[in-house]
């Protein structure tokens, strides 16, 4: 009896000792694989909960200024800056193009602007000067790379269309063992309209993206900086107006001529009442293509009408005012030329997001801002922690 039991479970074992044999491992039941997923799942869940309490203790250590903007969201602002930290500057300081892993190879041009000194604002004798142009001032620049072109489309869709359930302010709803650093950072909701507004066909690639709060476009900067390892931001009024004129001190980067602008320039007399495909006209002296027209660009500052007067500094000036409007530059494809000019300003409006039904109304979308898009820049020199984080989260509430 003994025997016969002896040879039944050297039969079912004679399976295996085969497959050991020959260096062939068993398929995984469907069962084992659960378990096994489960089990890893669990590993990586608890590391993550393990580095996240480091990182919530790292952050008792700071002295964490009282009025810092989304203080819950440092943690991811700690784990890019120390991956930019860790990336350093580059050695030679030159143009550059920058790949996203998000976009399937698309790839973002960057302009490498040397710092200098220039008379920021317009003169009192420039034809539709407005007094929220000046006074005018000698401000100094620190050097910068600036985006060539306004953020098109098939960069921001990747942004925009994340395809994961969000709550409102842009947190994700549930975490995957899998996420990588800019999977977690807050990112739109899913539009509620396409976001093109009715202009042309869908989001078509090499059109600028449009009809963002400014909220969104610090966010994509942040984003954008989460996976590449350098720091993007918004650019101030100073960089975007420096980077502008390219030298010129005339209302246009070209000079003062209206007759010259449709070569540079889509807007209202030749834009058929749409945006058009960037980088369609000429660049200025310095390569950067639709600092006039085609969208309105998004800046860092907000806005006053005396902003020139209330920011002191004259060297990188930064004028943020909470719960303020913002300001974008350079005039779109629905205004006259007097609003192109490289001093012009604009406030943001409520008016830009009339249309939206919800209530709060979204943080990430402009129902009635399809004049207004973005361009990044990143500072040669990157600021310490806290000032990226505020660069990237004061602005909540406002378009």
């Amino acid at each position: 009896m003994h025997g016969i039991r002896m040879l039944v479970w050297l039969l079912a074992l004679c399976p295996l000792i085969s497959g050991c044999r020959k260096n062939e491992a068993r398929p995984a039941t469907e069962d084992a694989m659960r378990i096994l997923q489960a089990k890893q799942w669990g590993e990586s869940h608890s590391a993550k909960g393990h580095n996240a309490n480091a990182q919530n203790s790292q952050i008792e250590q700071i002295d964490i200024p009282k009025n810092l903007p989304s203080p819950e969201l440092l943690p991811i602002t700690q784990a890019i800056y120390a991956q930019i930290i860790e990336k350093g500057s580059p050695g030679i300081f030159e143009s550059y193009t920058e790949r996203l892993p998000t976009t399937y190879g698309k790839s973002l041009r960057m302009i490498a602007i040397k710092g200098g000194e220039f008379l920021m604002g317009s003169p009192v004798n420039e034809p539709y000067r407005k007094t929220d142009e000046g006074p005018q001032r000698r401000v100094k620049i620190s050097p910068f790379w600036i985006s060539e072109i306004e953020i098109p489309w098939e960069l921001y869709c990747a942004f925009m269309e994340n395809g994961r359930p969000r709550s409102k302010d842009g947190k994700l709803q549930e975490e995957h063992p899998d996420d990588e650093l800019w999977d977690v950072v807050a990112q739109p909701t899913a539009p509620y309209t396409a976001m093109n507004l009715g202009m042309g066909n869908g989001y078509e690639h090499g059109m600028p993206a449009i009809a963002m709060s400014h909220h969104a476009a610090l966010k994509f900067c942040e984003w954008l900086s989460a996976q590449t390892g350098h720091y993007y931001r918004l650019p101030t009024e100073a960089e975007w107006e420096y980077a502008c004129r390219a030298k010129a001190d005339t209302a246009y980067c070209y000079g003062a001529d209206e007759a010259r602008l449709s070569q540079y320039a889509w807007f209202w007399n030749n834009s058929n009442d749409r945006y058009q495909k960037v980088a369609s006209k000429k660049p200025n002296n310095w390569g950067i293509y639709d600092m006039h027209g085609n969208v309105a660009e998004w800046v860092m500052d907000s806005y006053s009408p005396q902003s020139y007067s209330d920011t002191k500094s004259l060297t990188d000036p930064i004028f943020i005012k909470p719960n303020a409007p913002h300001v974008v530059r350079g005039g779109s494809w629905d205004d006259d030329p007097d609003k192109l000019r490289s001093a012009a300003r604009q406030a943001s409006s409520p008016e830009w997001n009339r249309q939206d039904p919800q209530n709060p109304k979204s943080l990430w979308y402009l129902t009635d801002g399809g004049m207004v898009g973005f361009r990044v820049v990143r500072p040669l020199a990157t600021p310490d922690l806290m000032t990226m984080h505020t660069y990237w989260n004061f602005s909540k509430g406002q378009p």
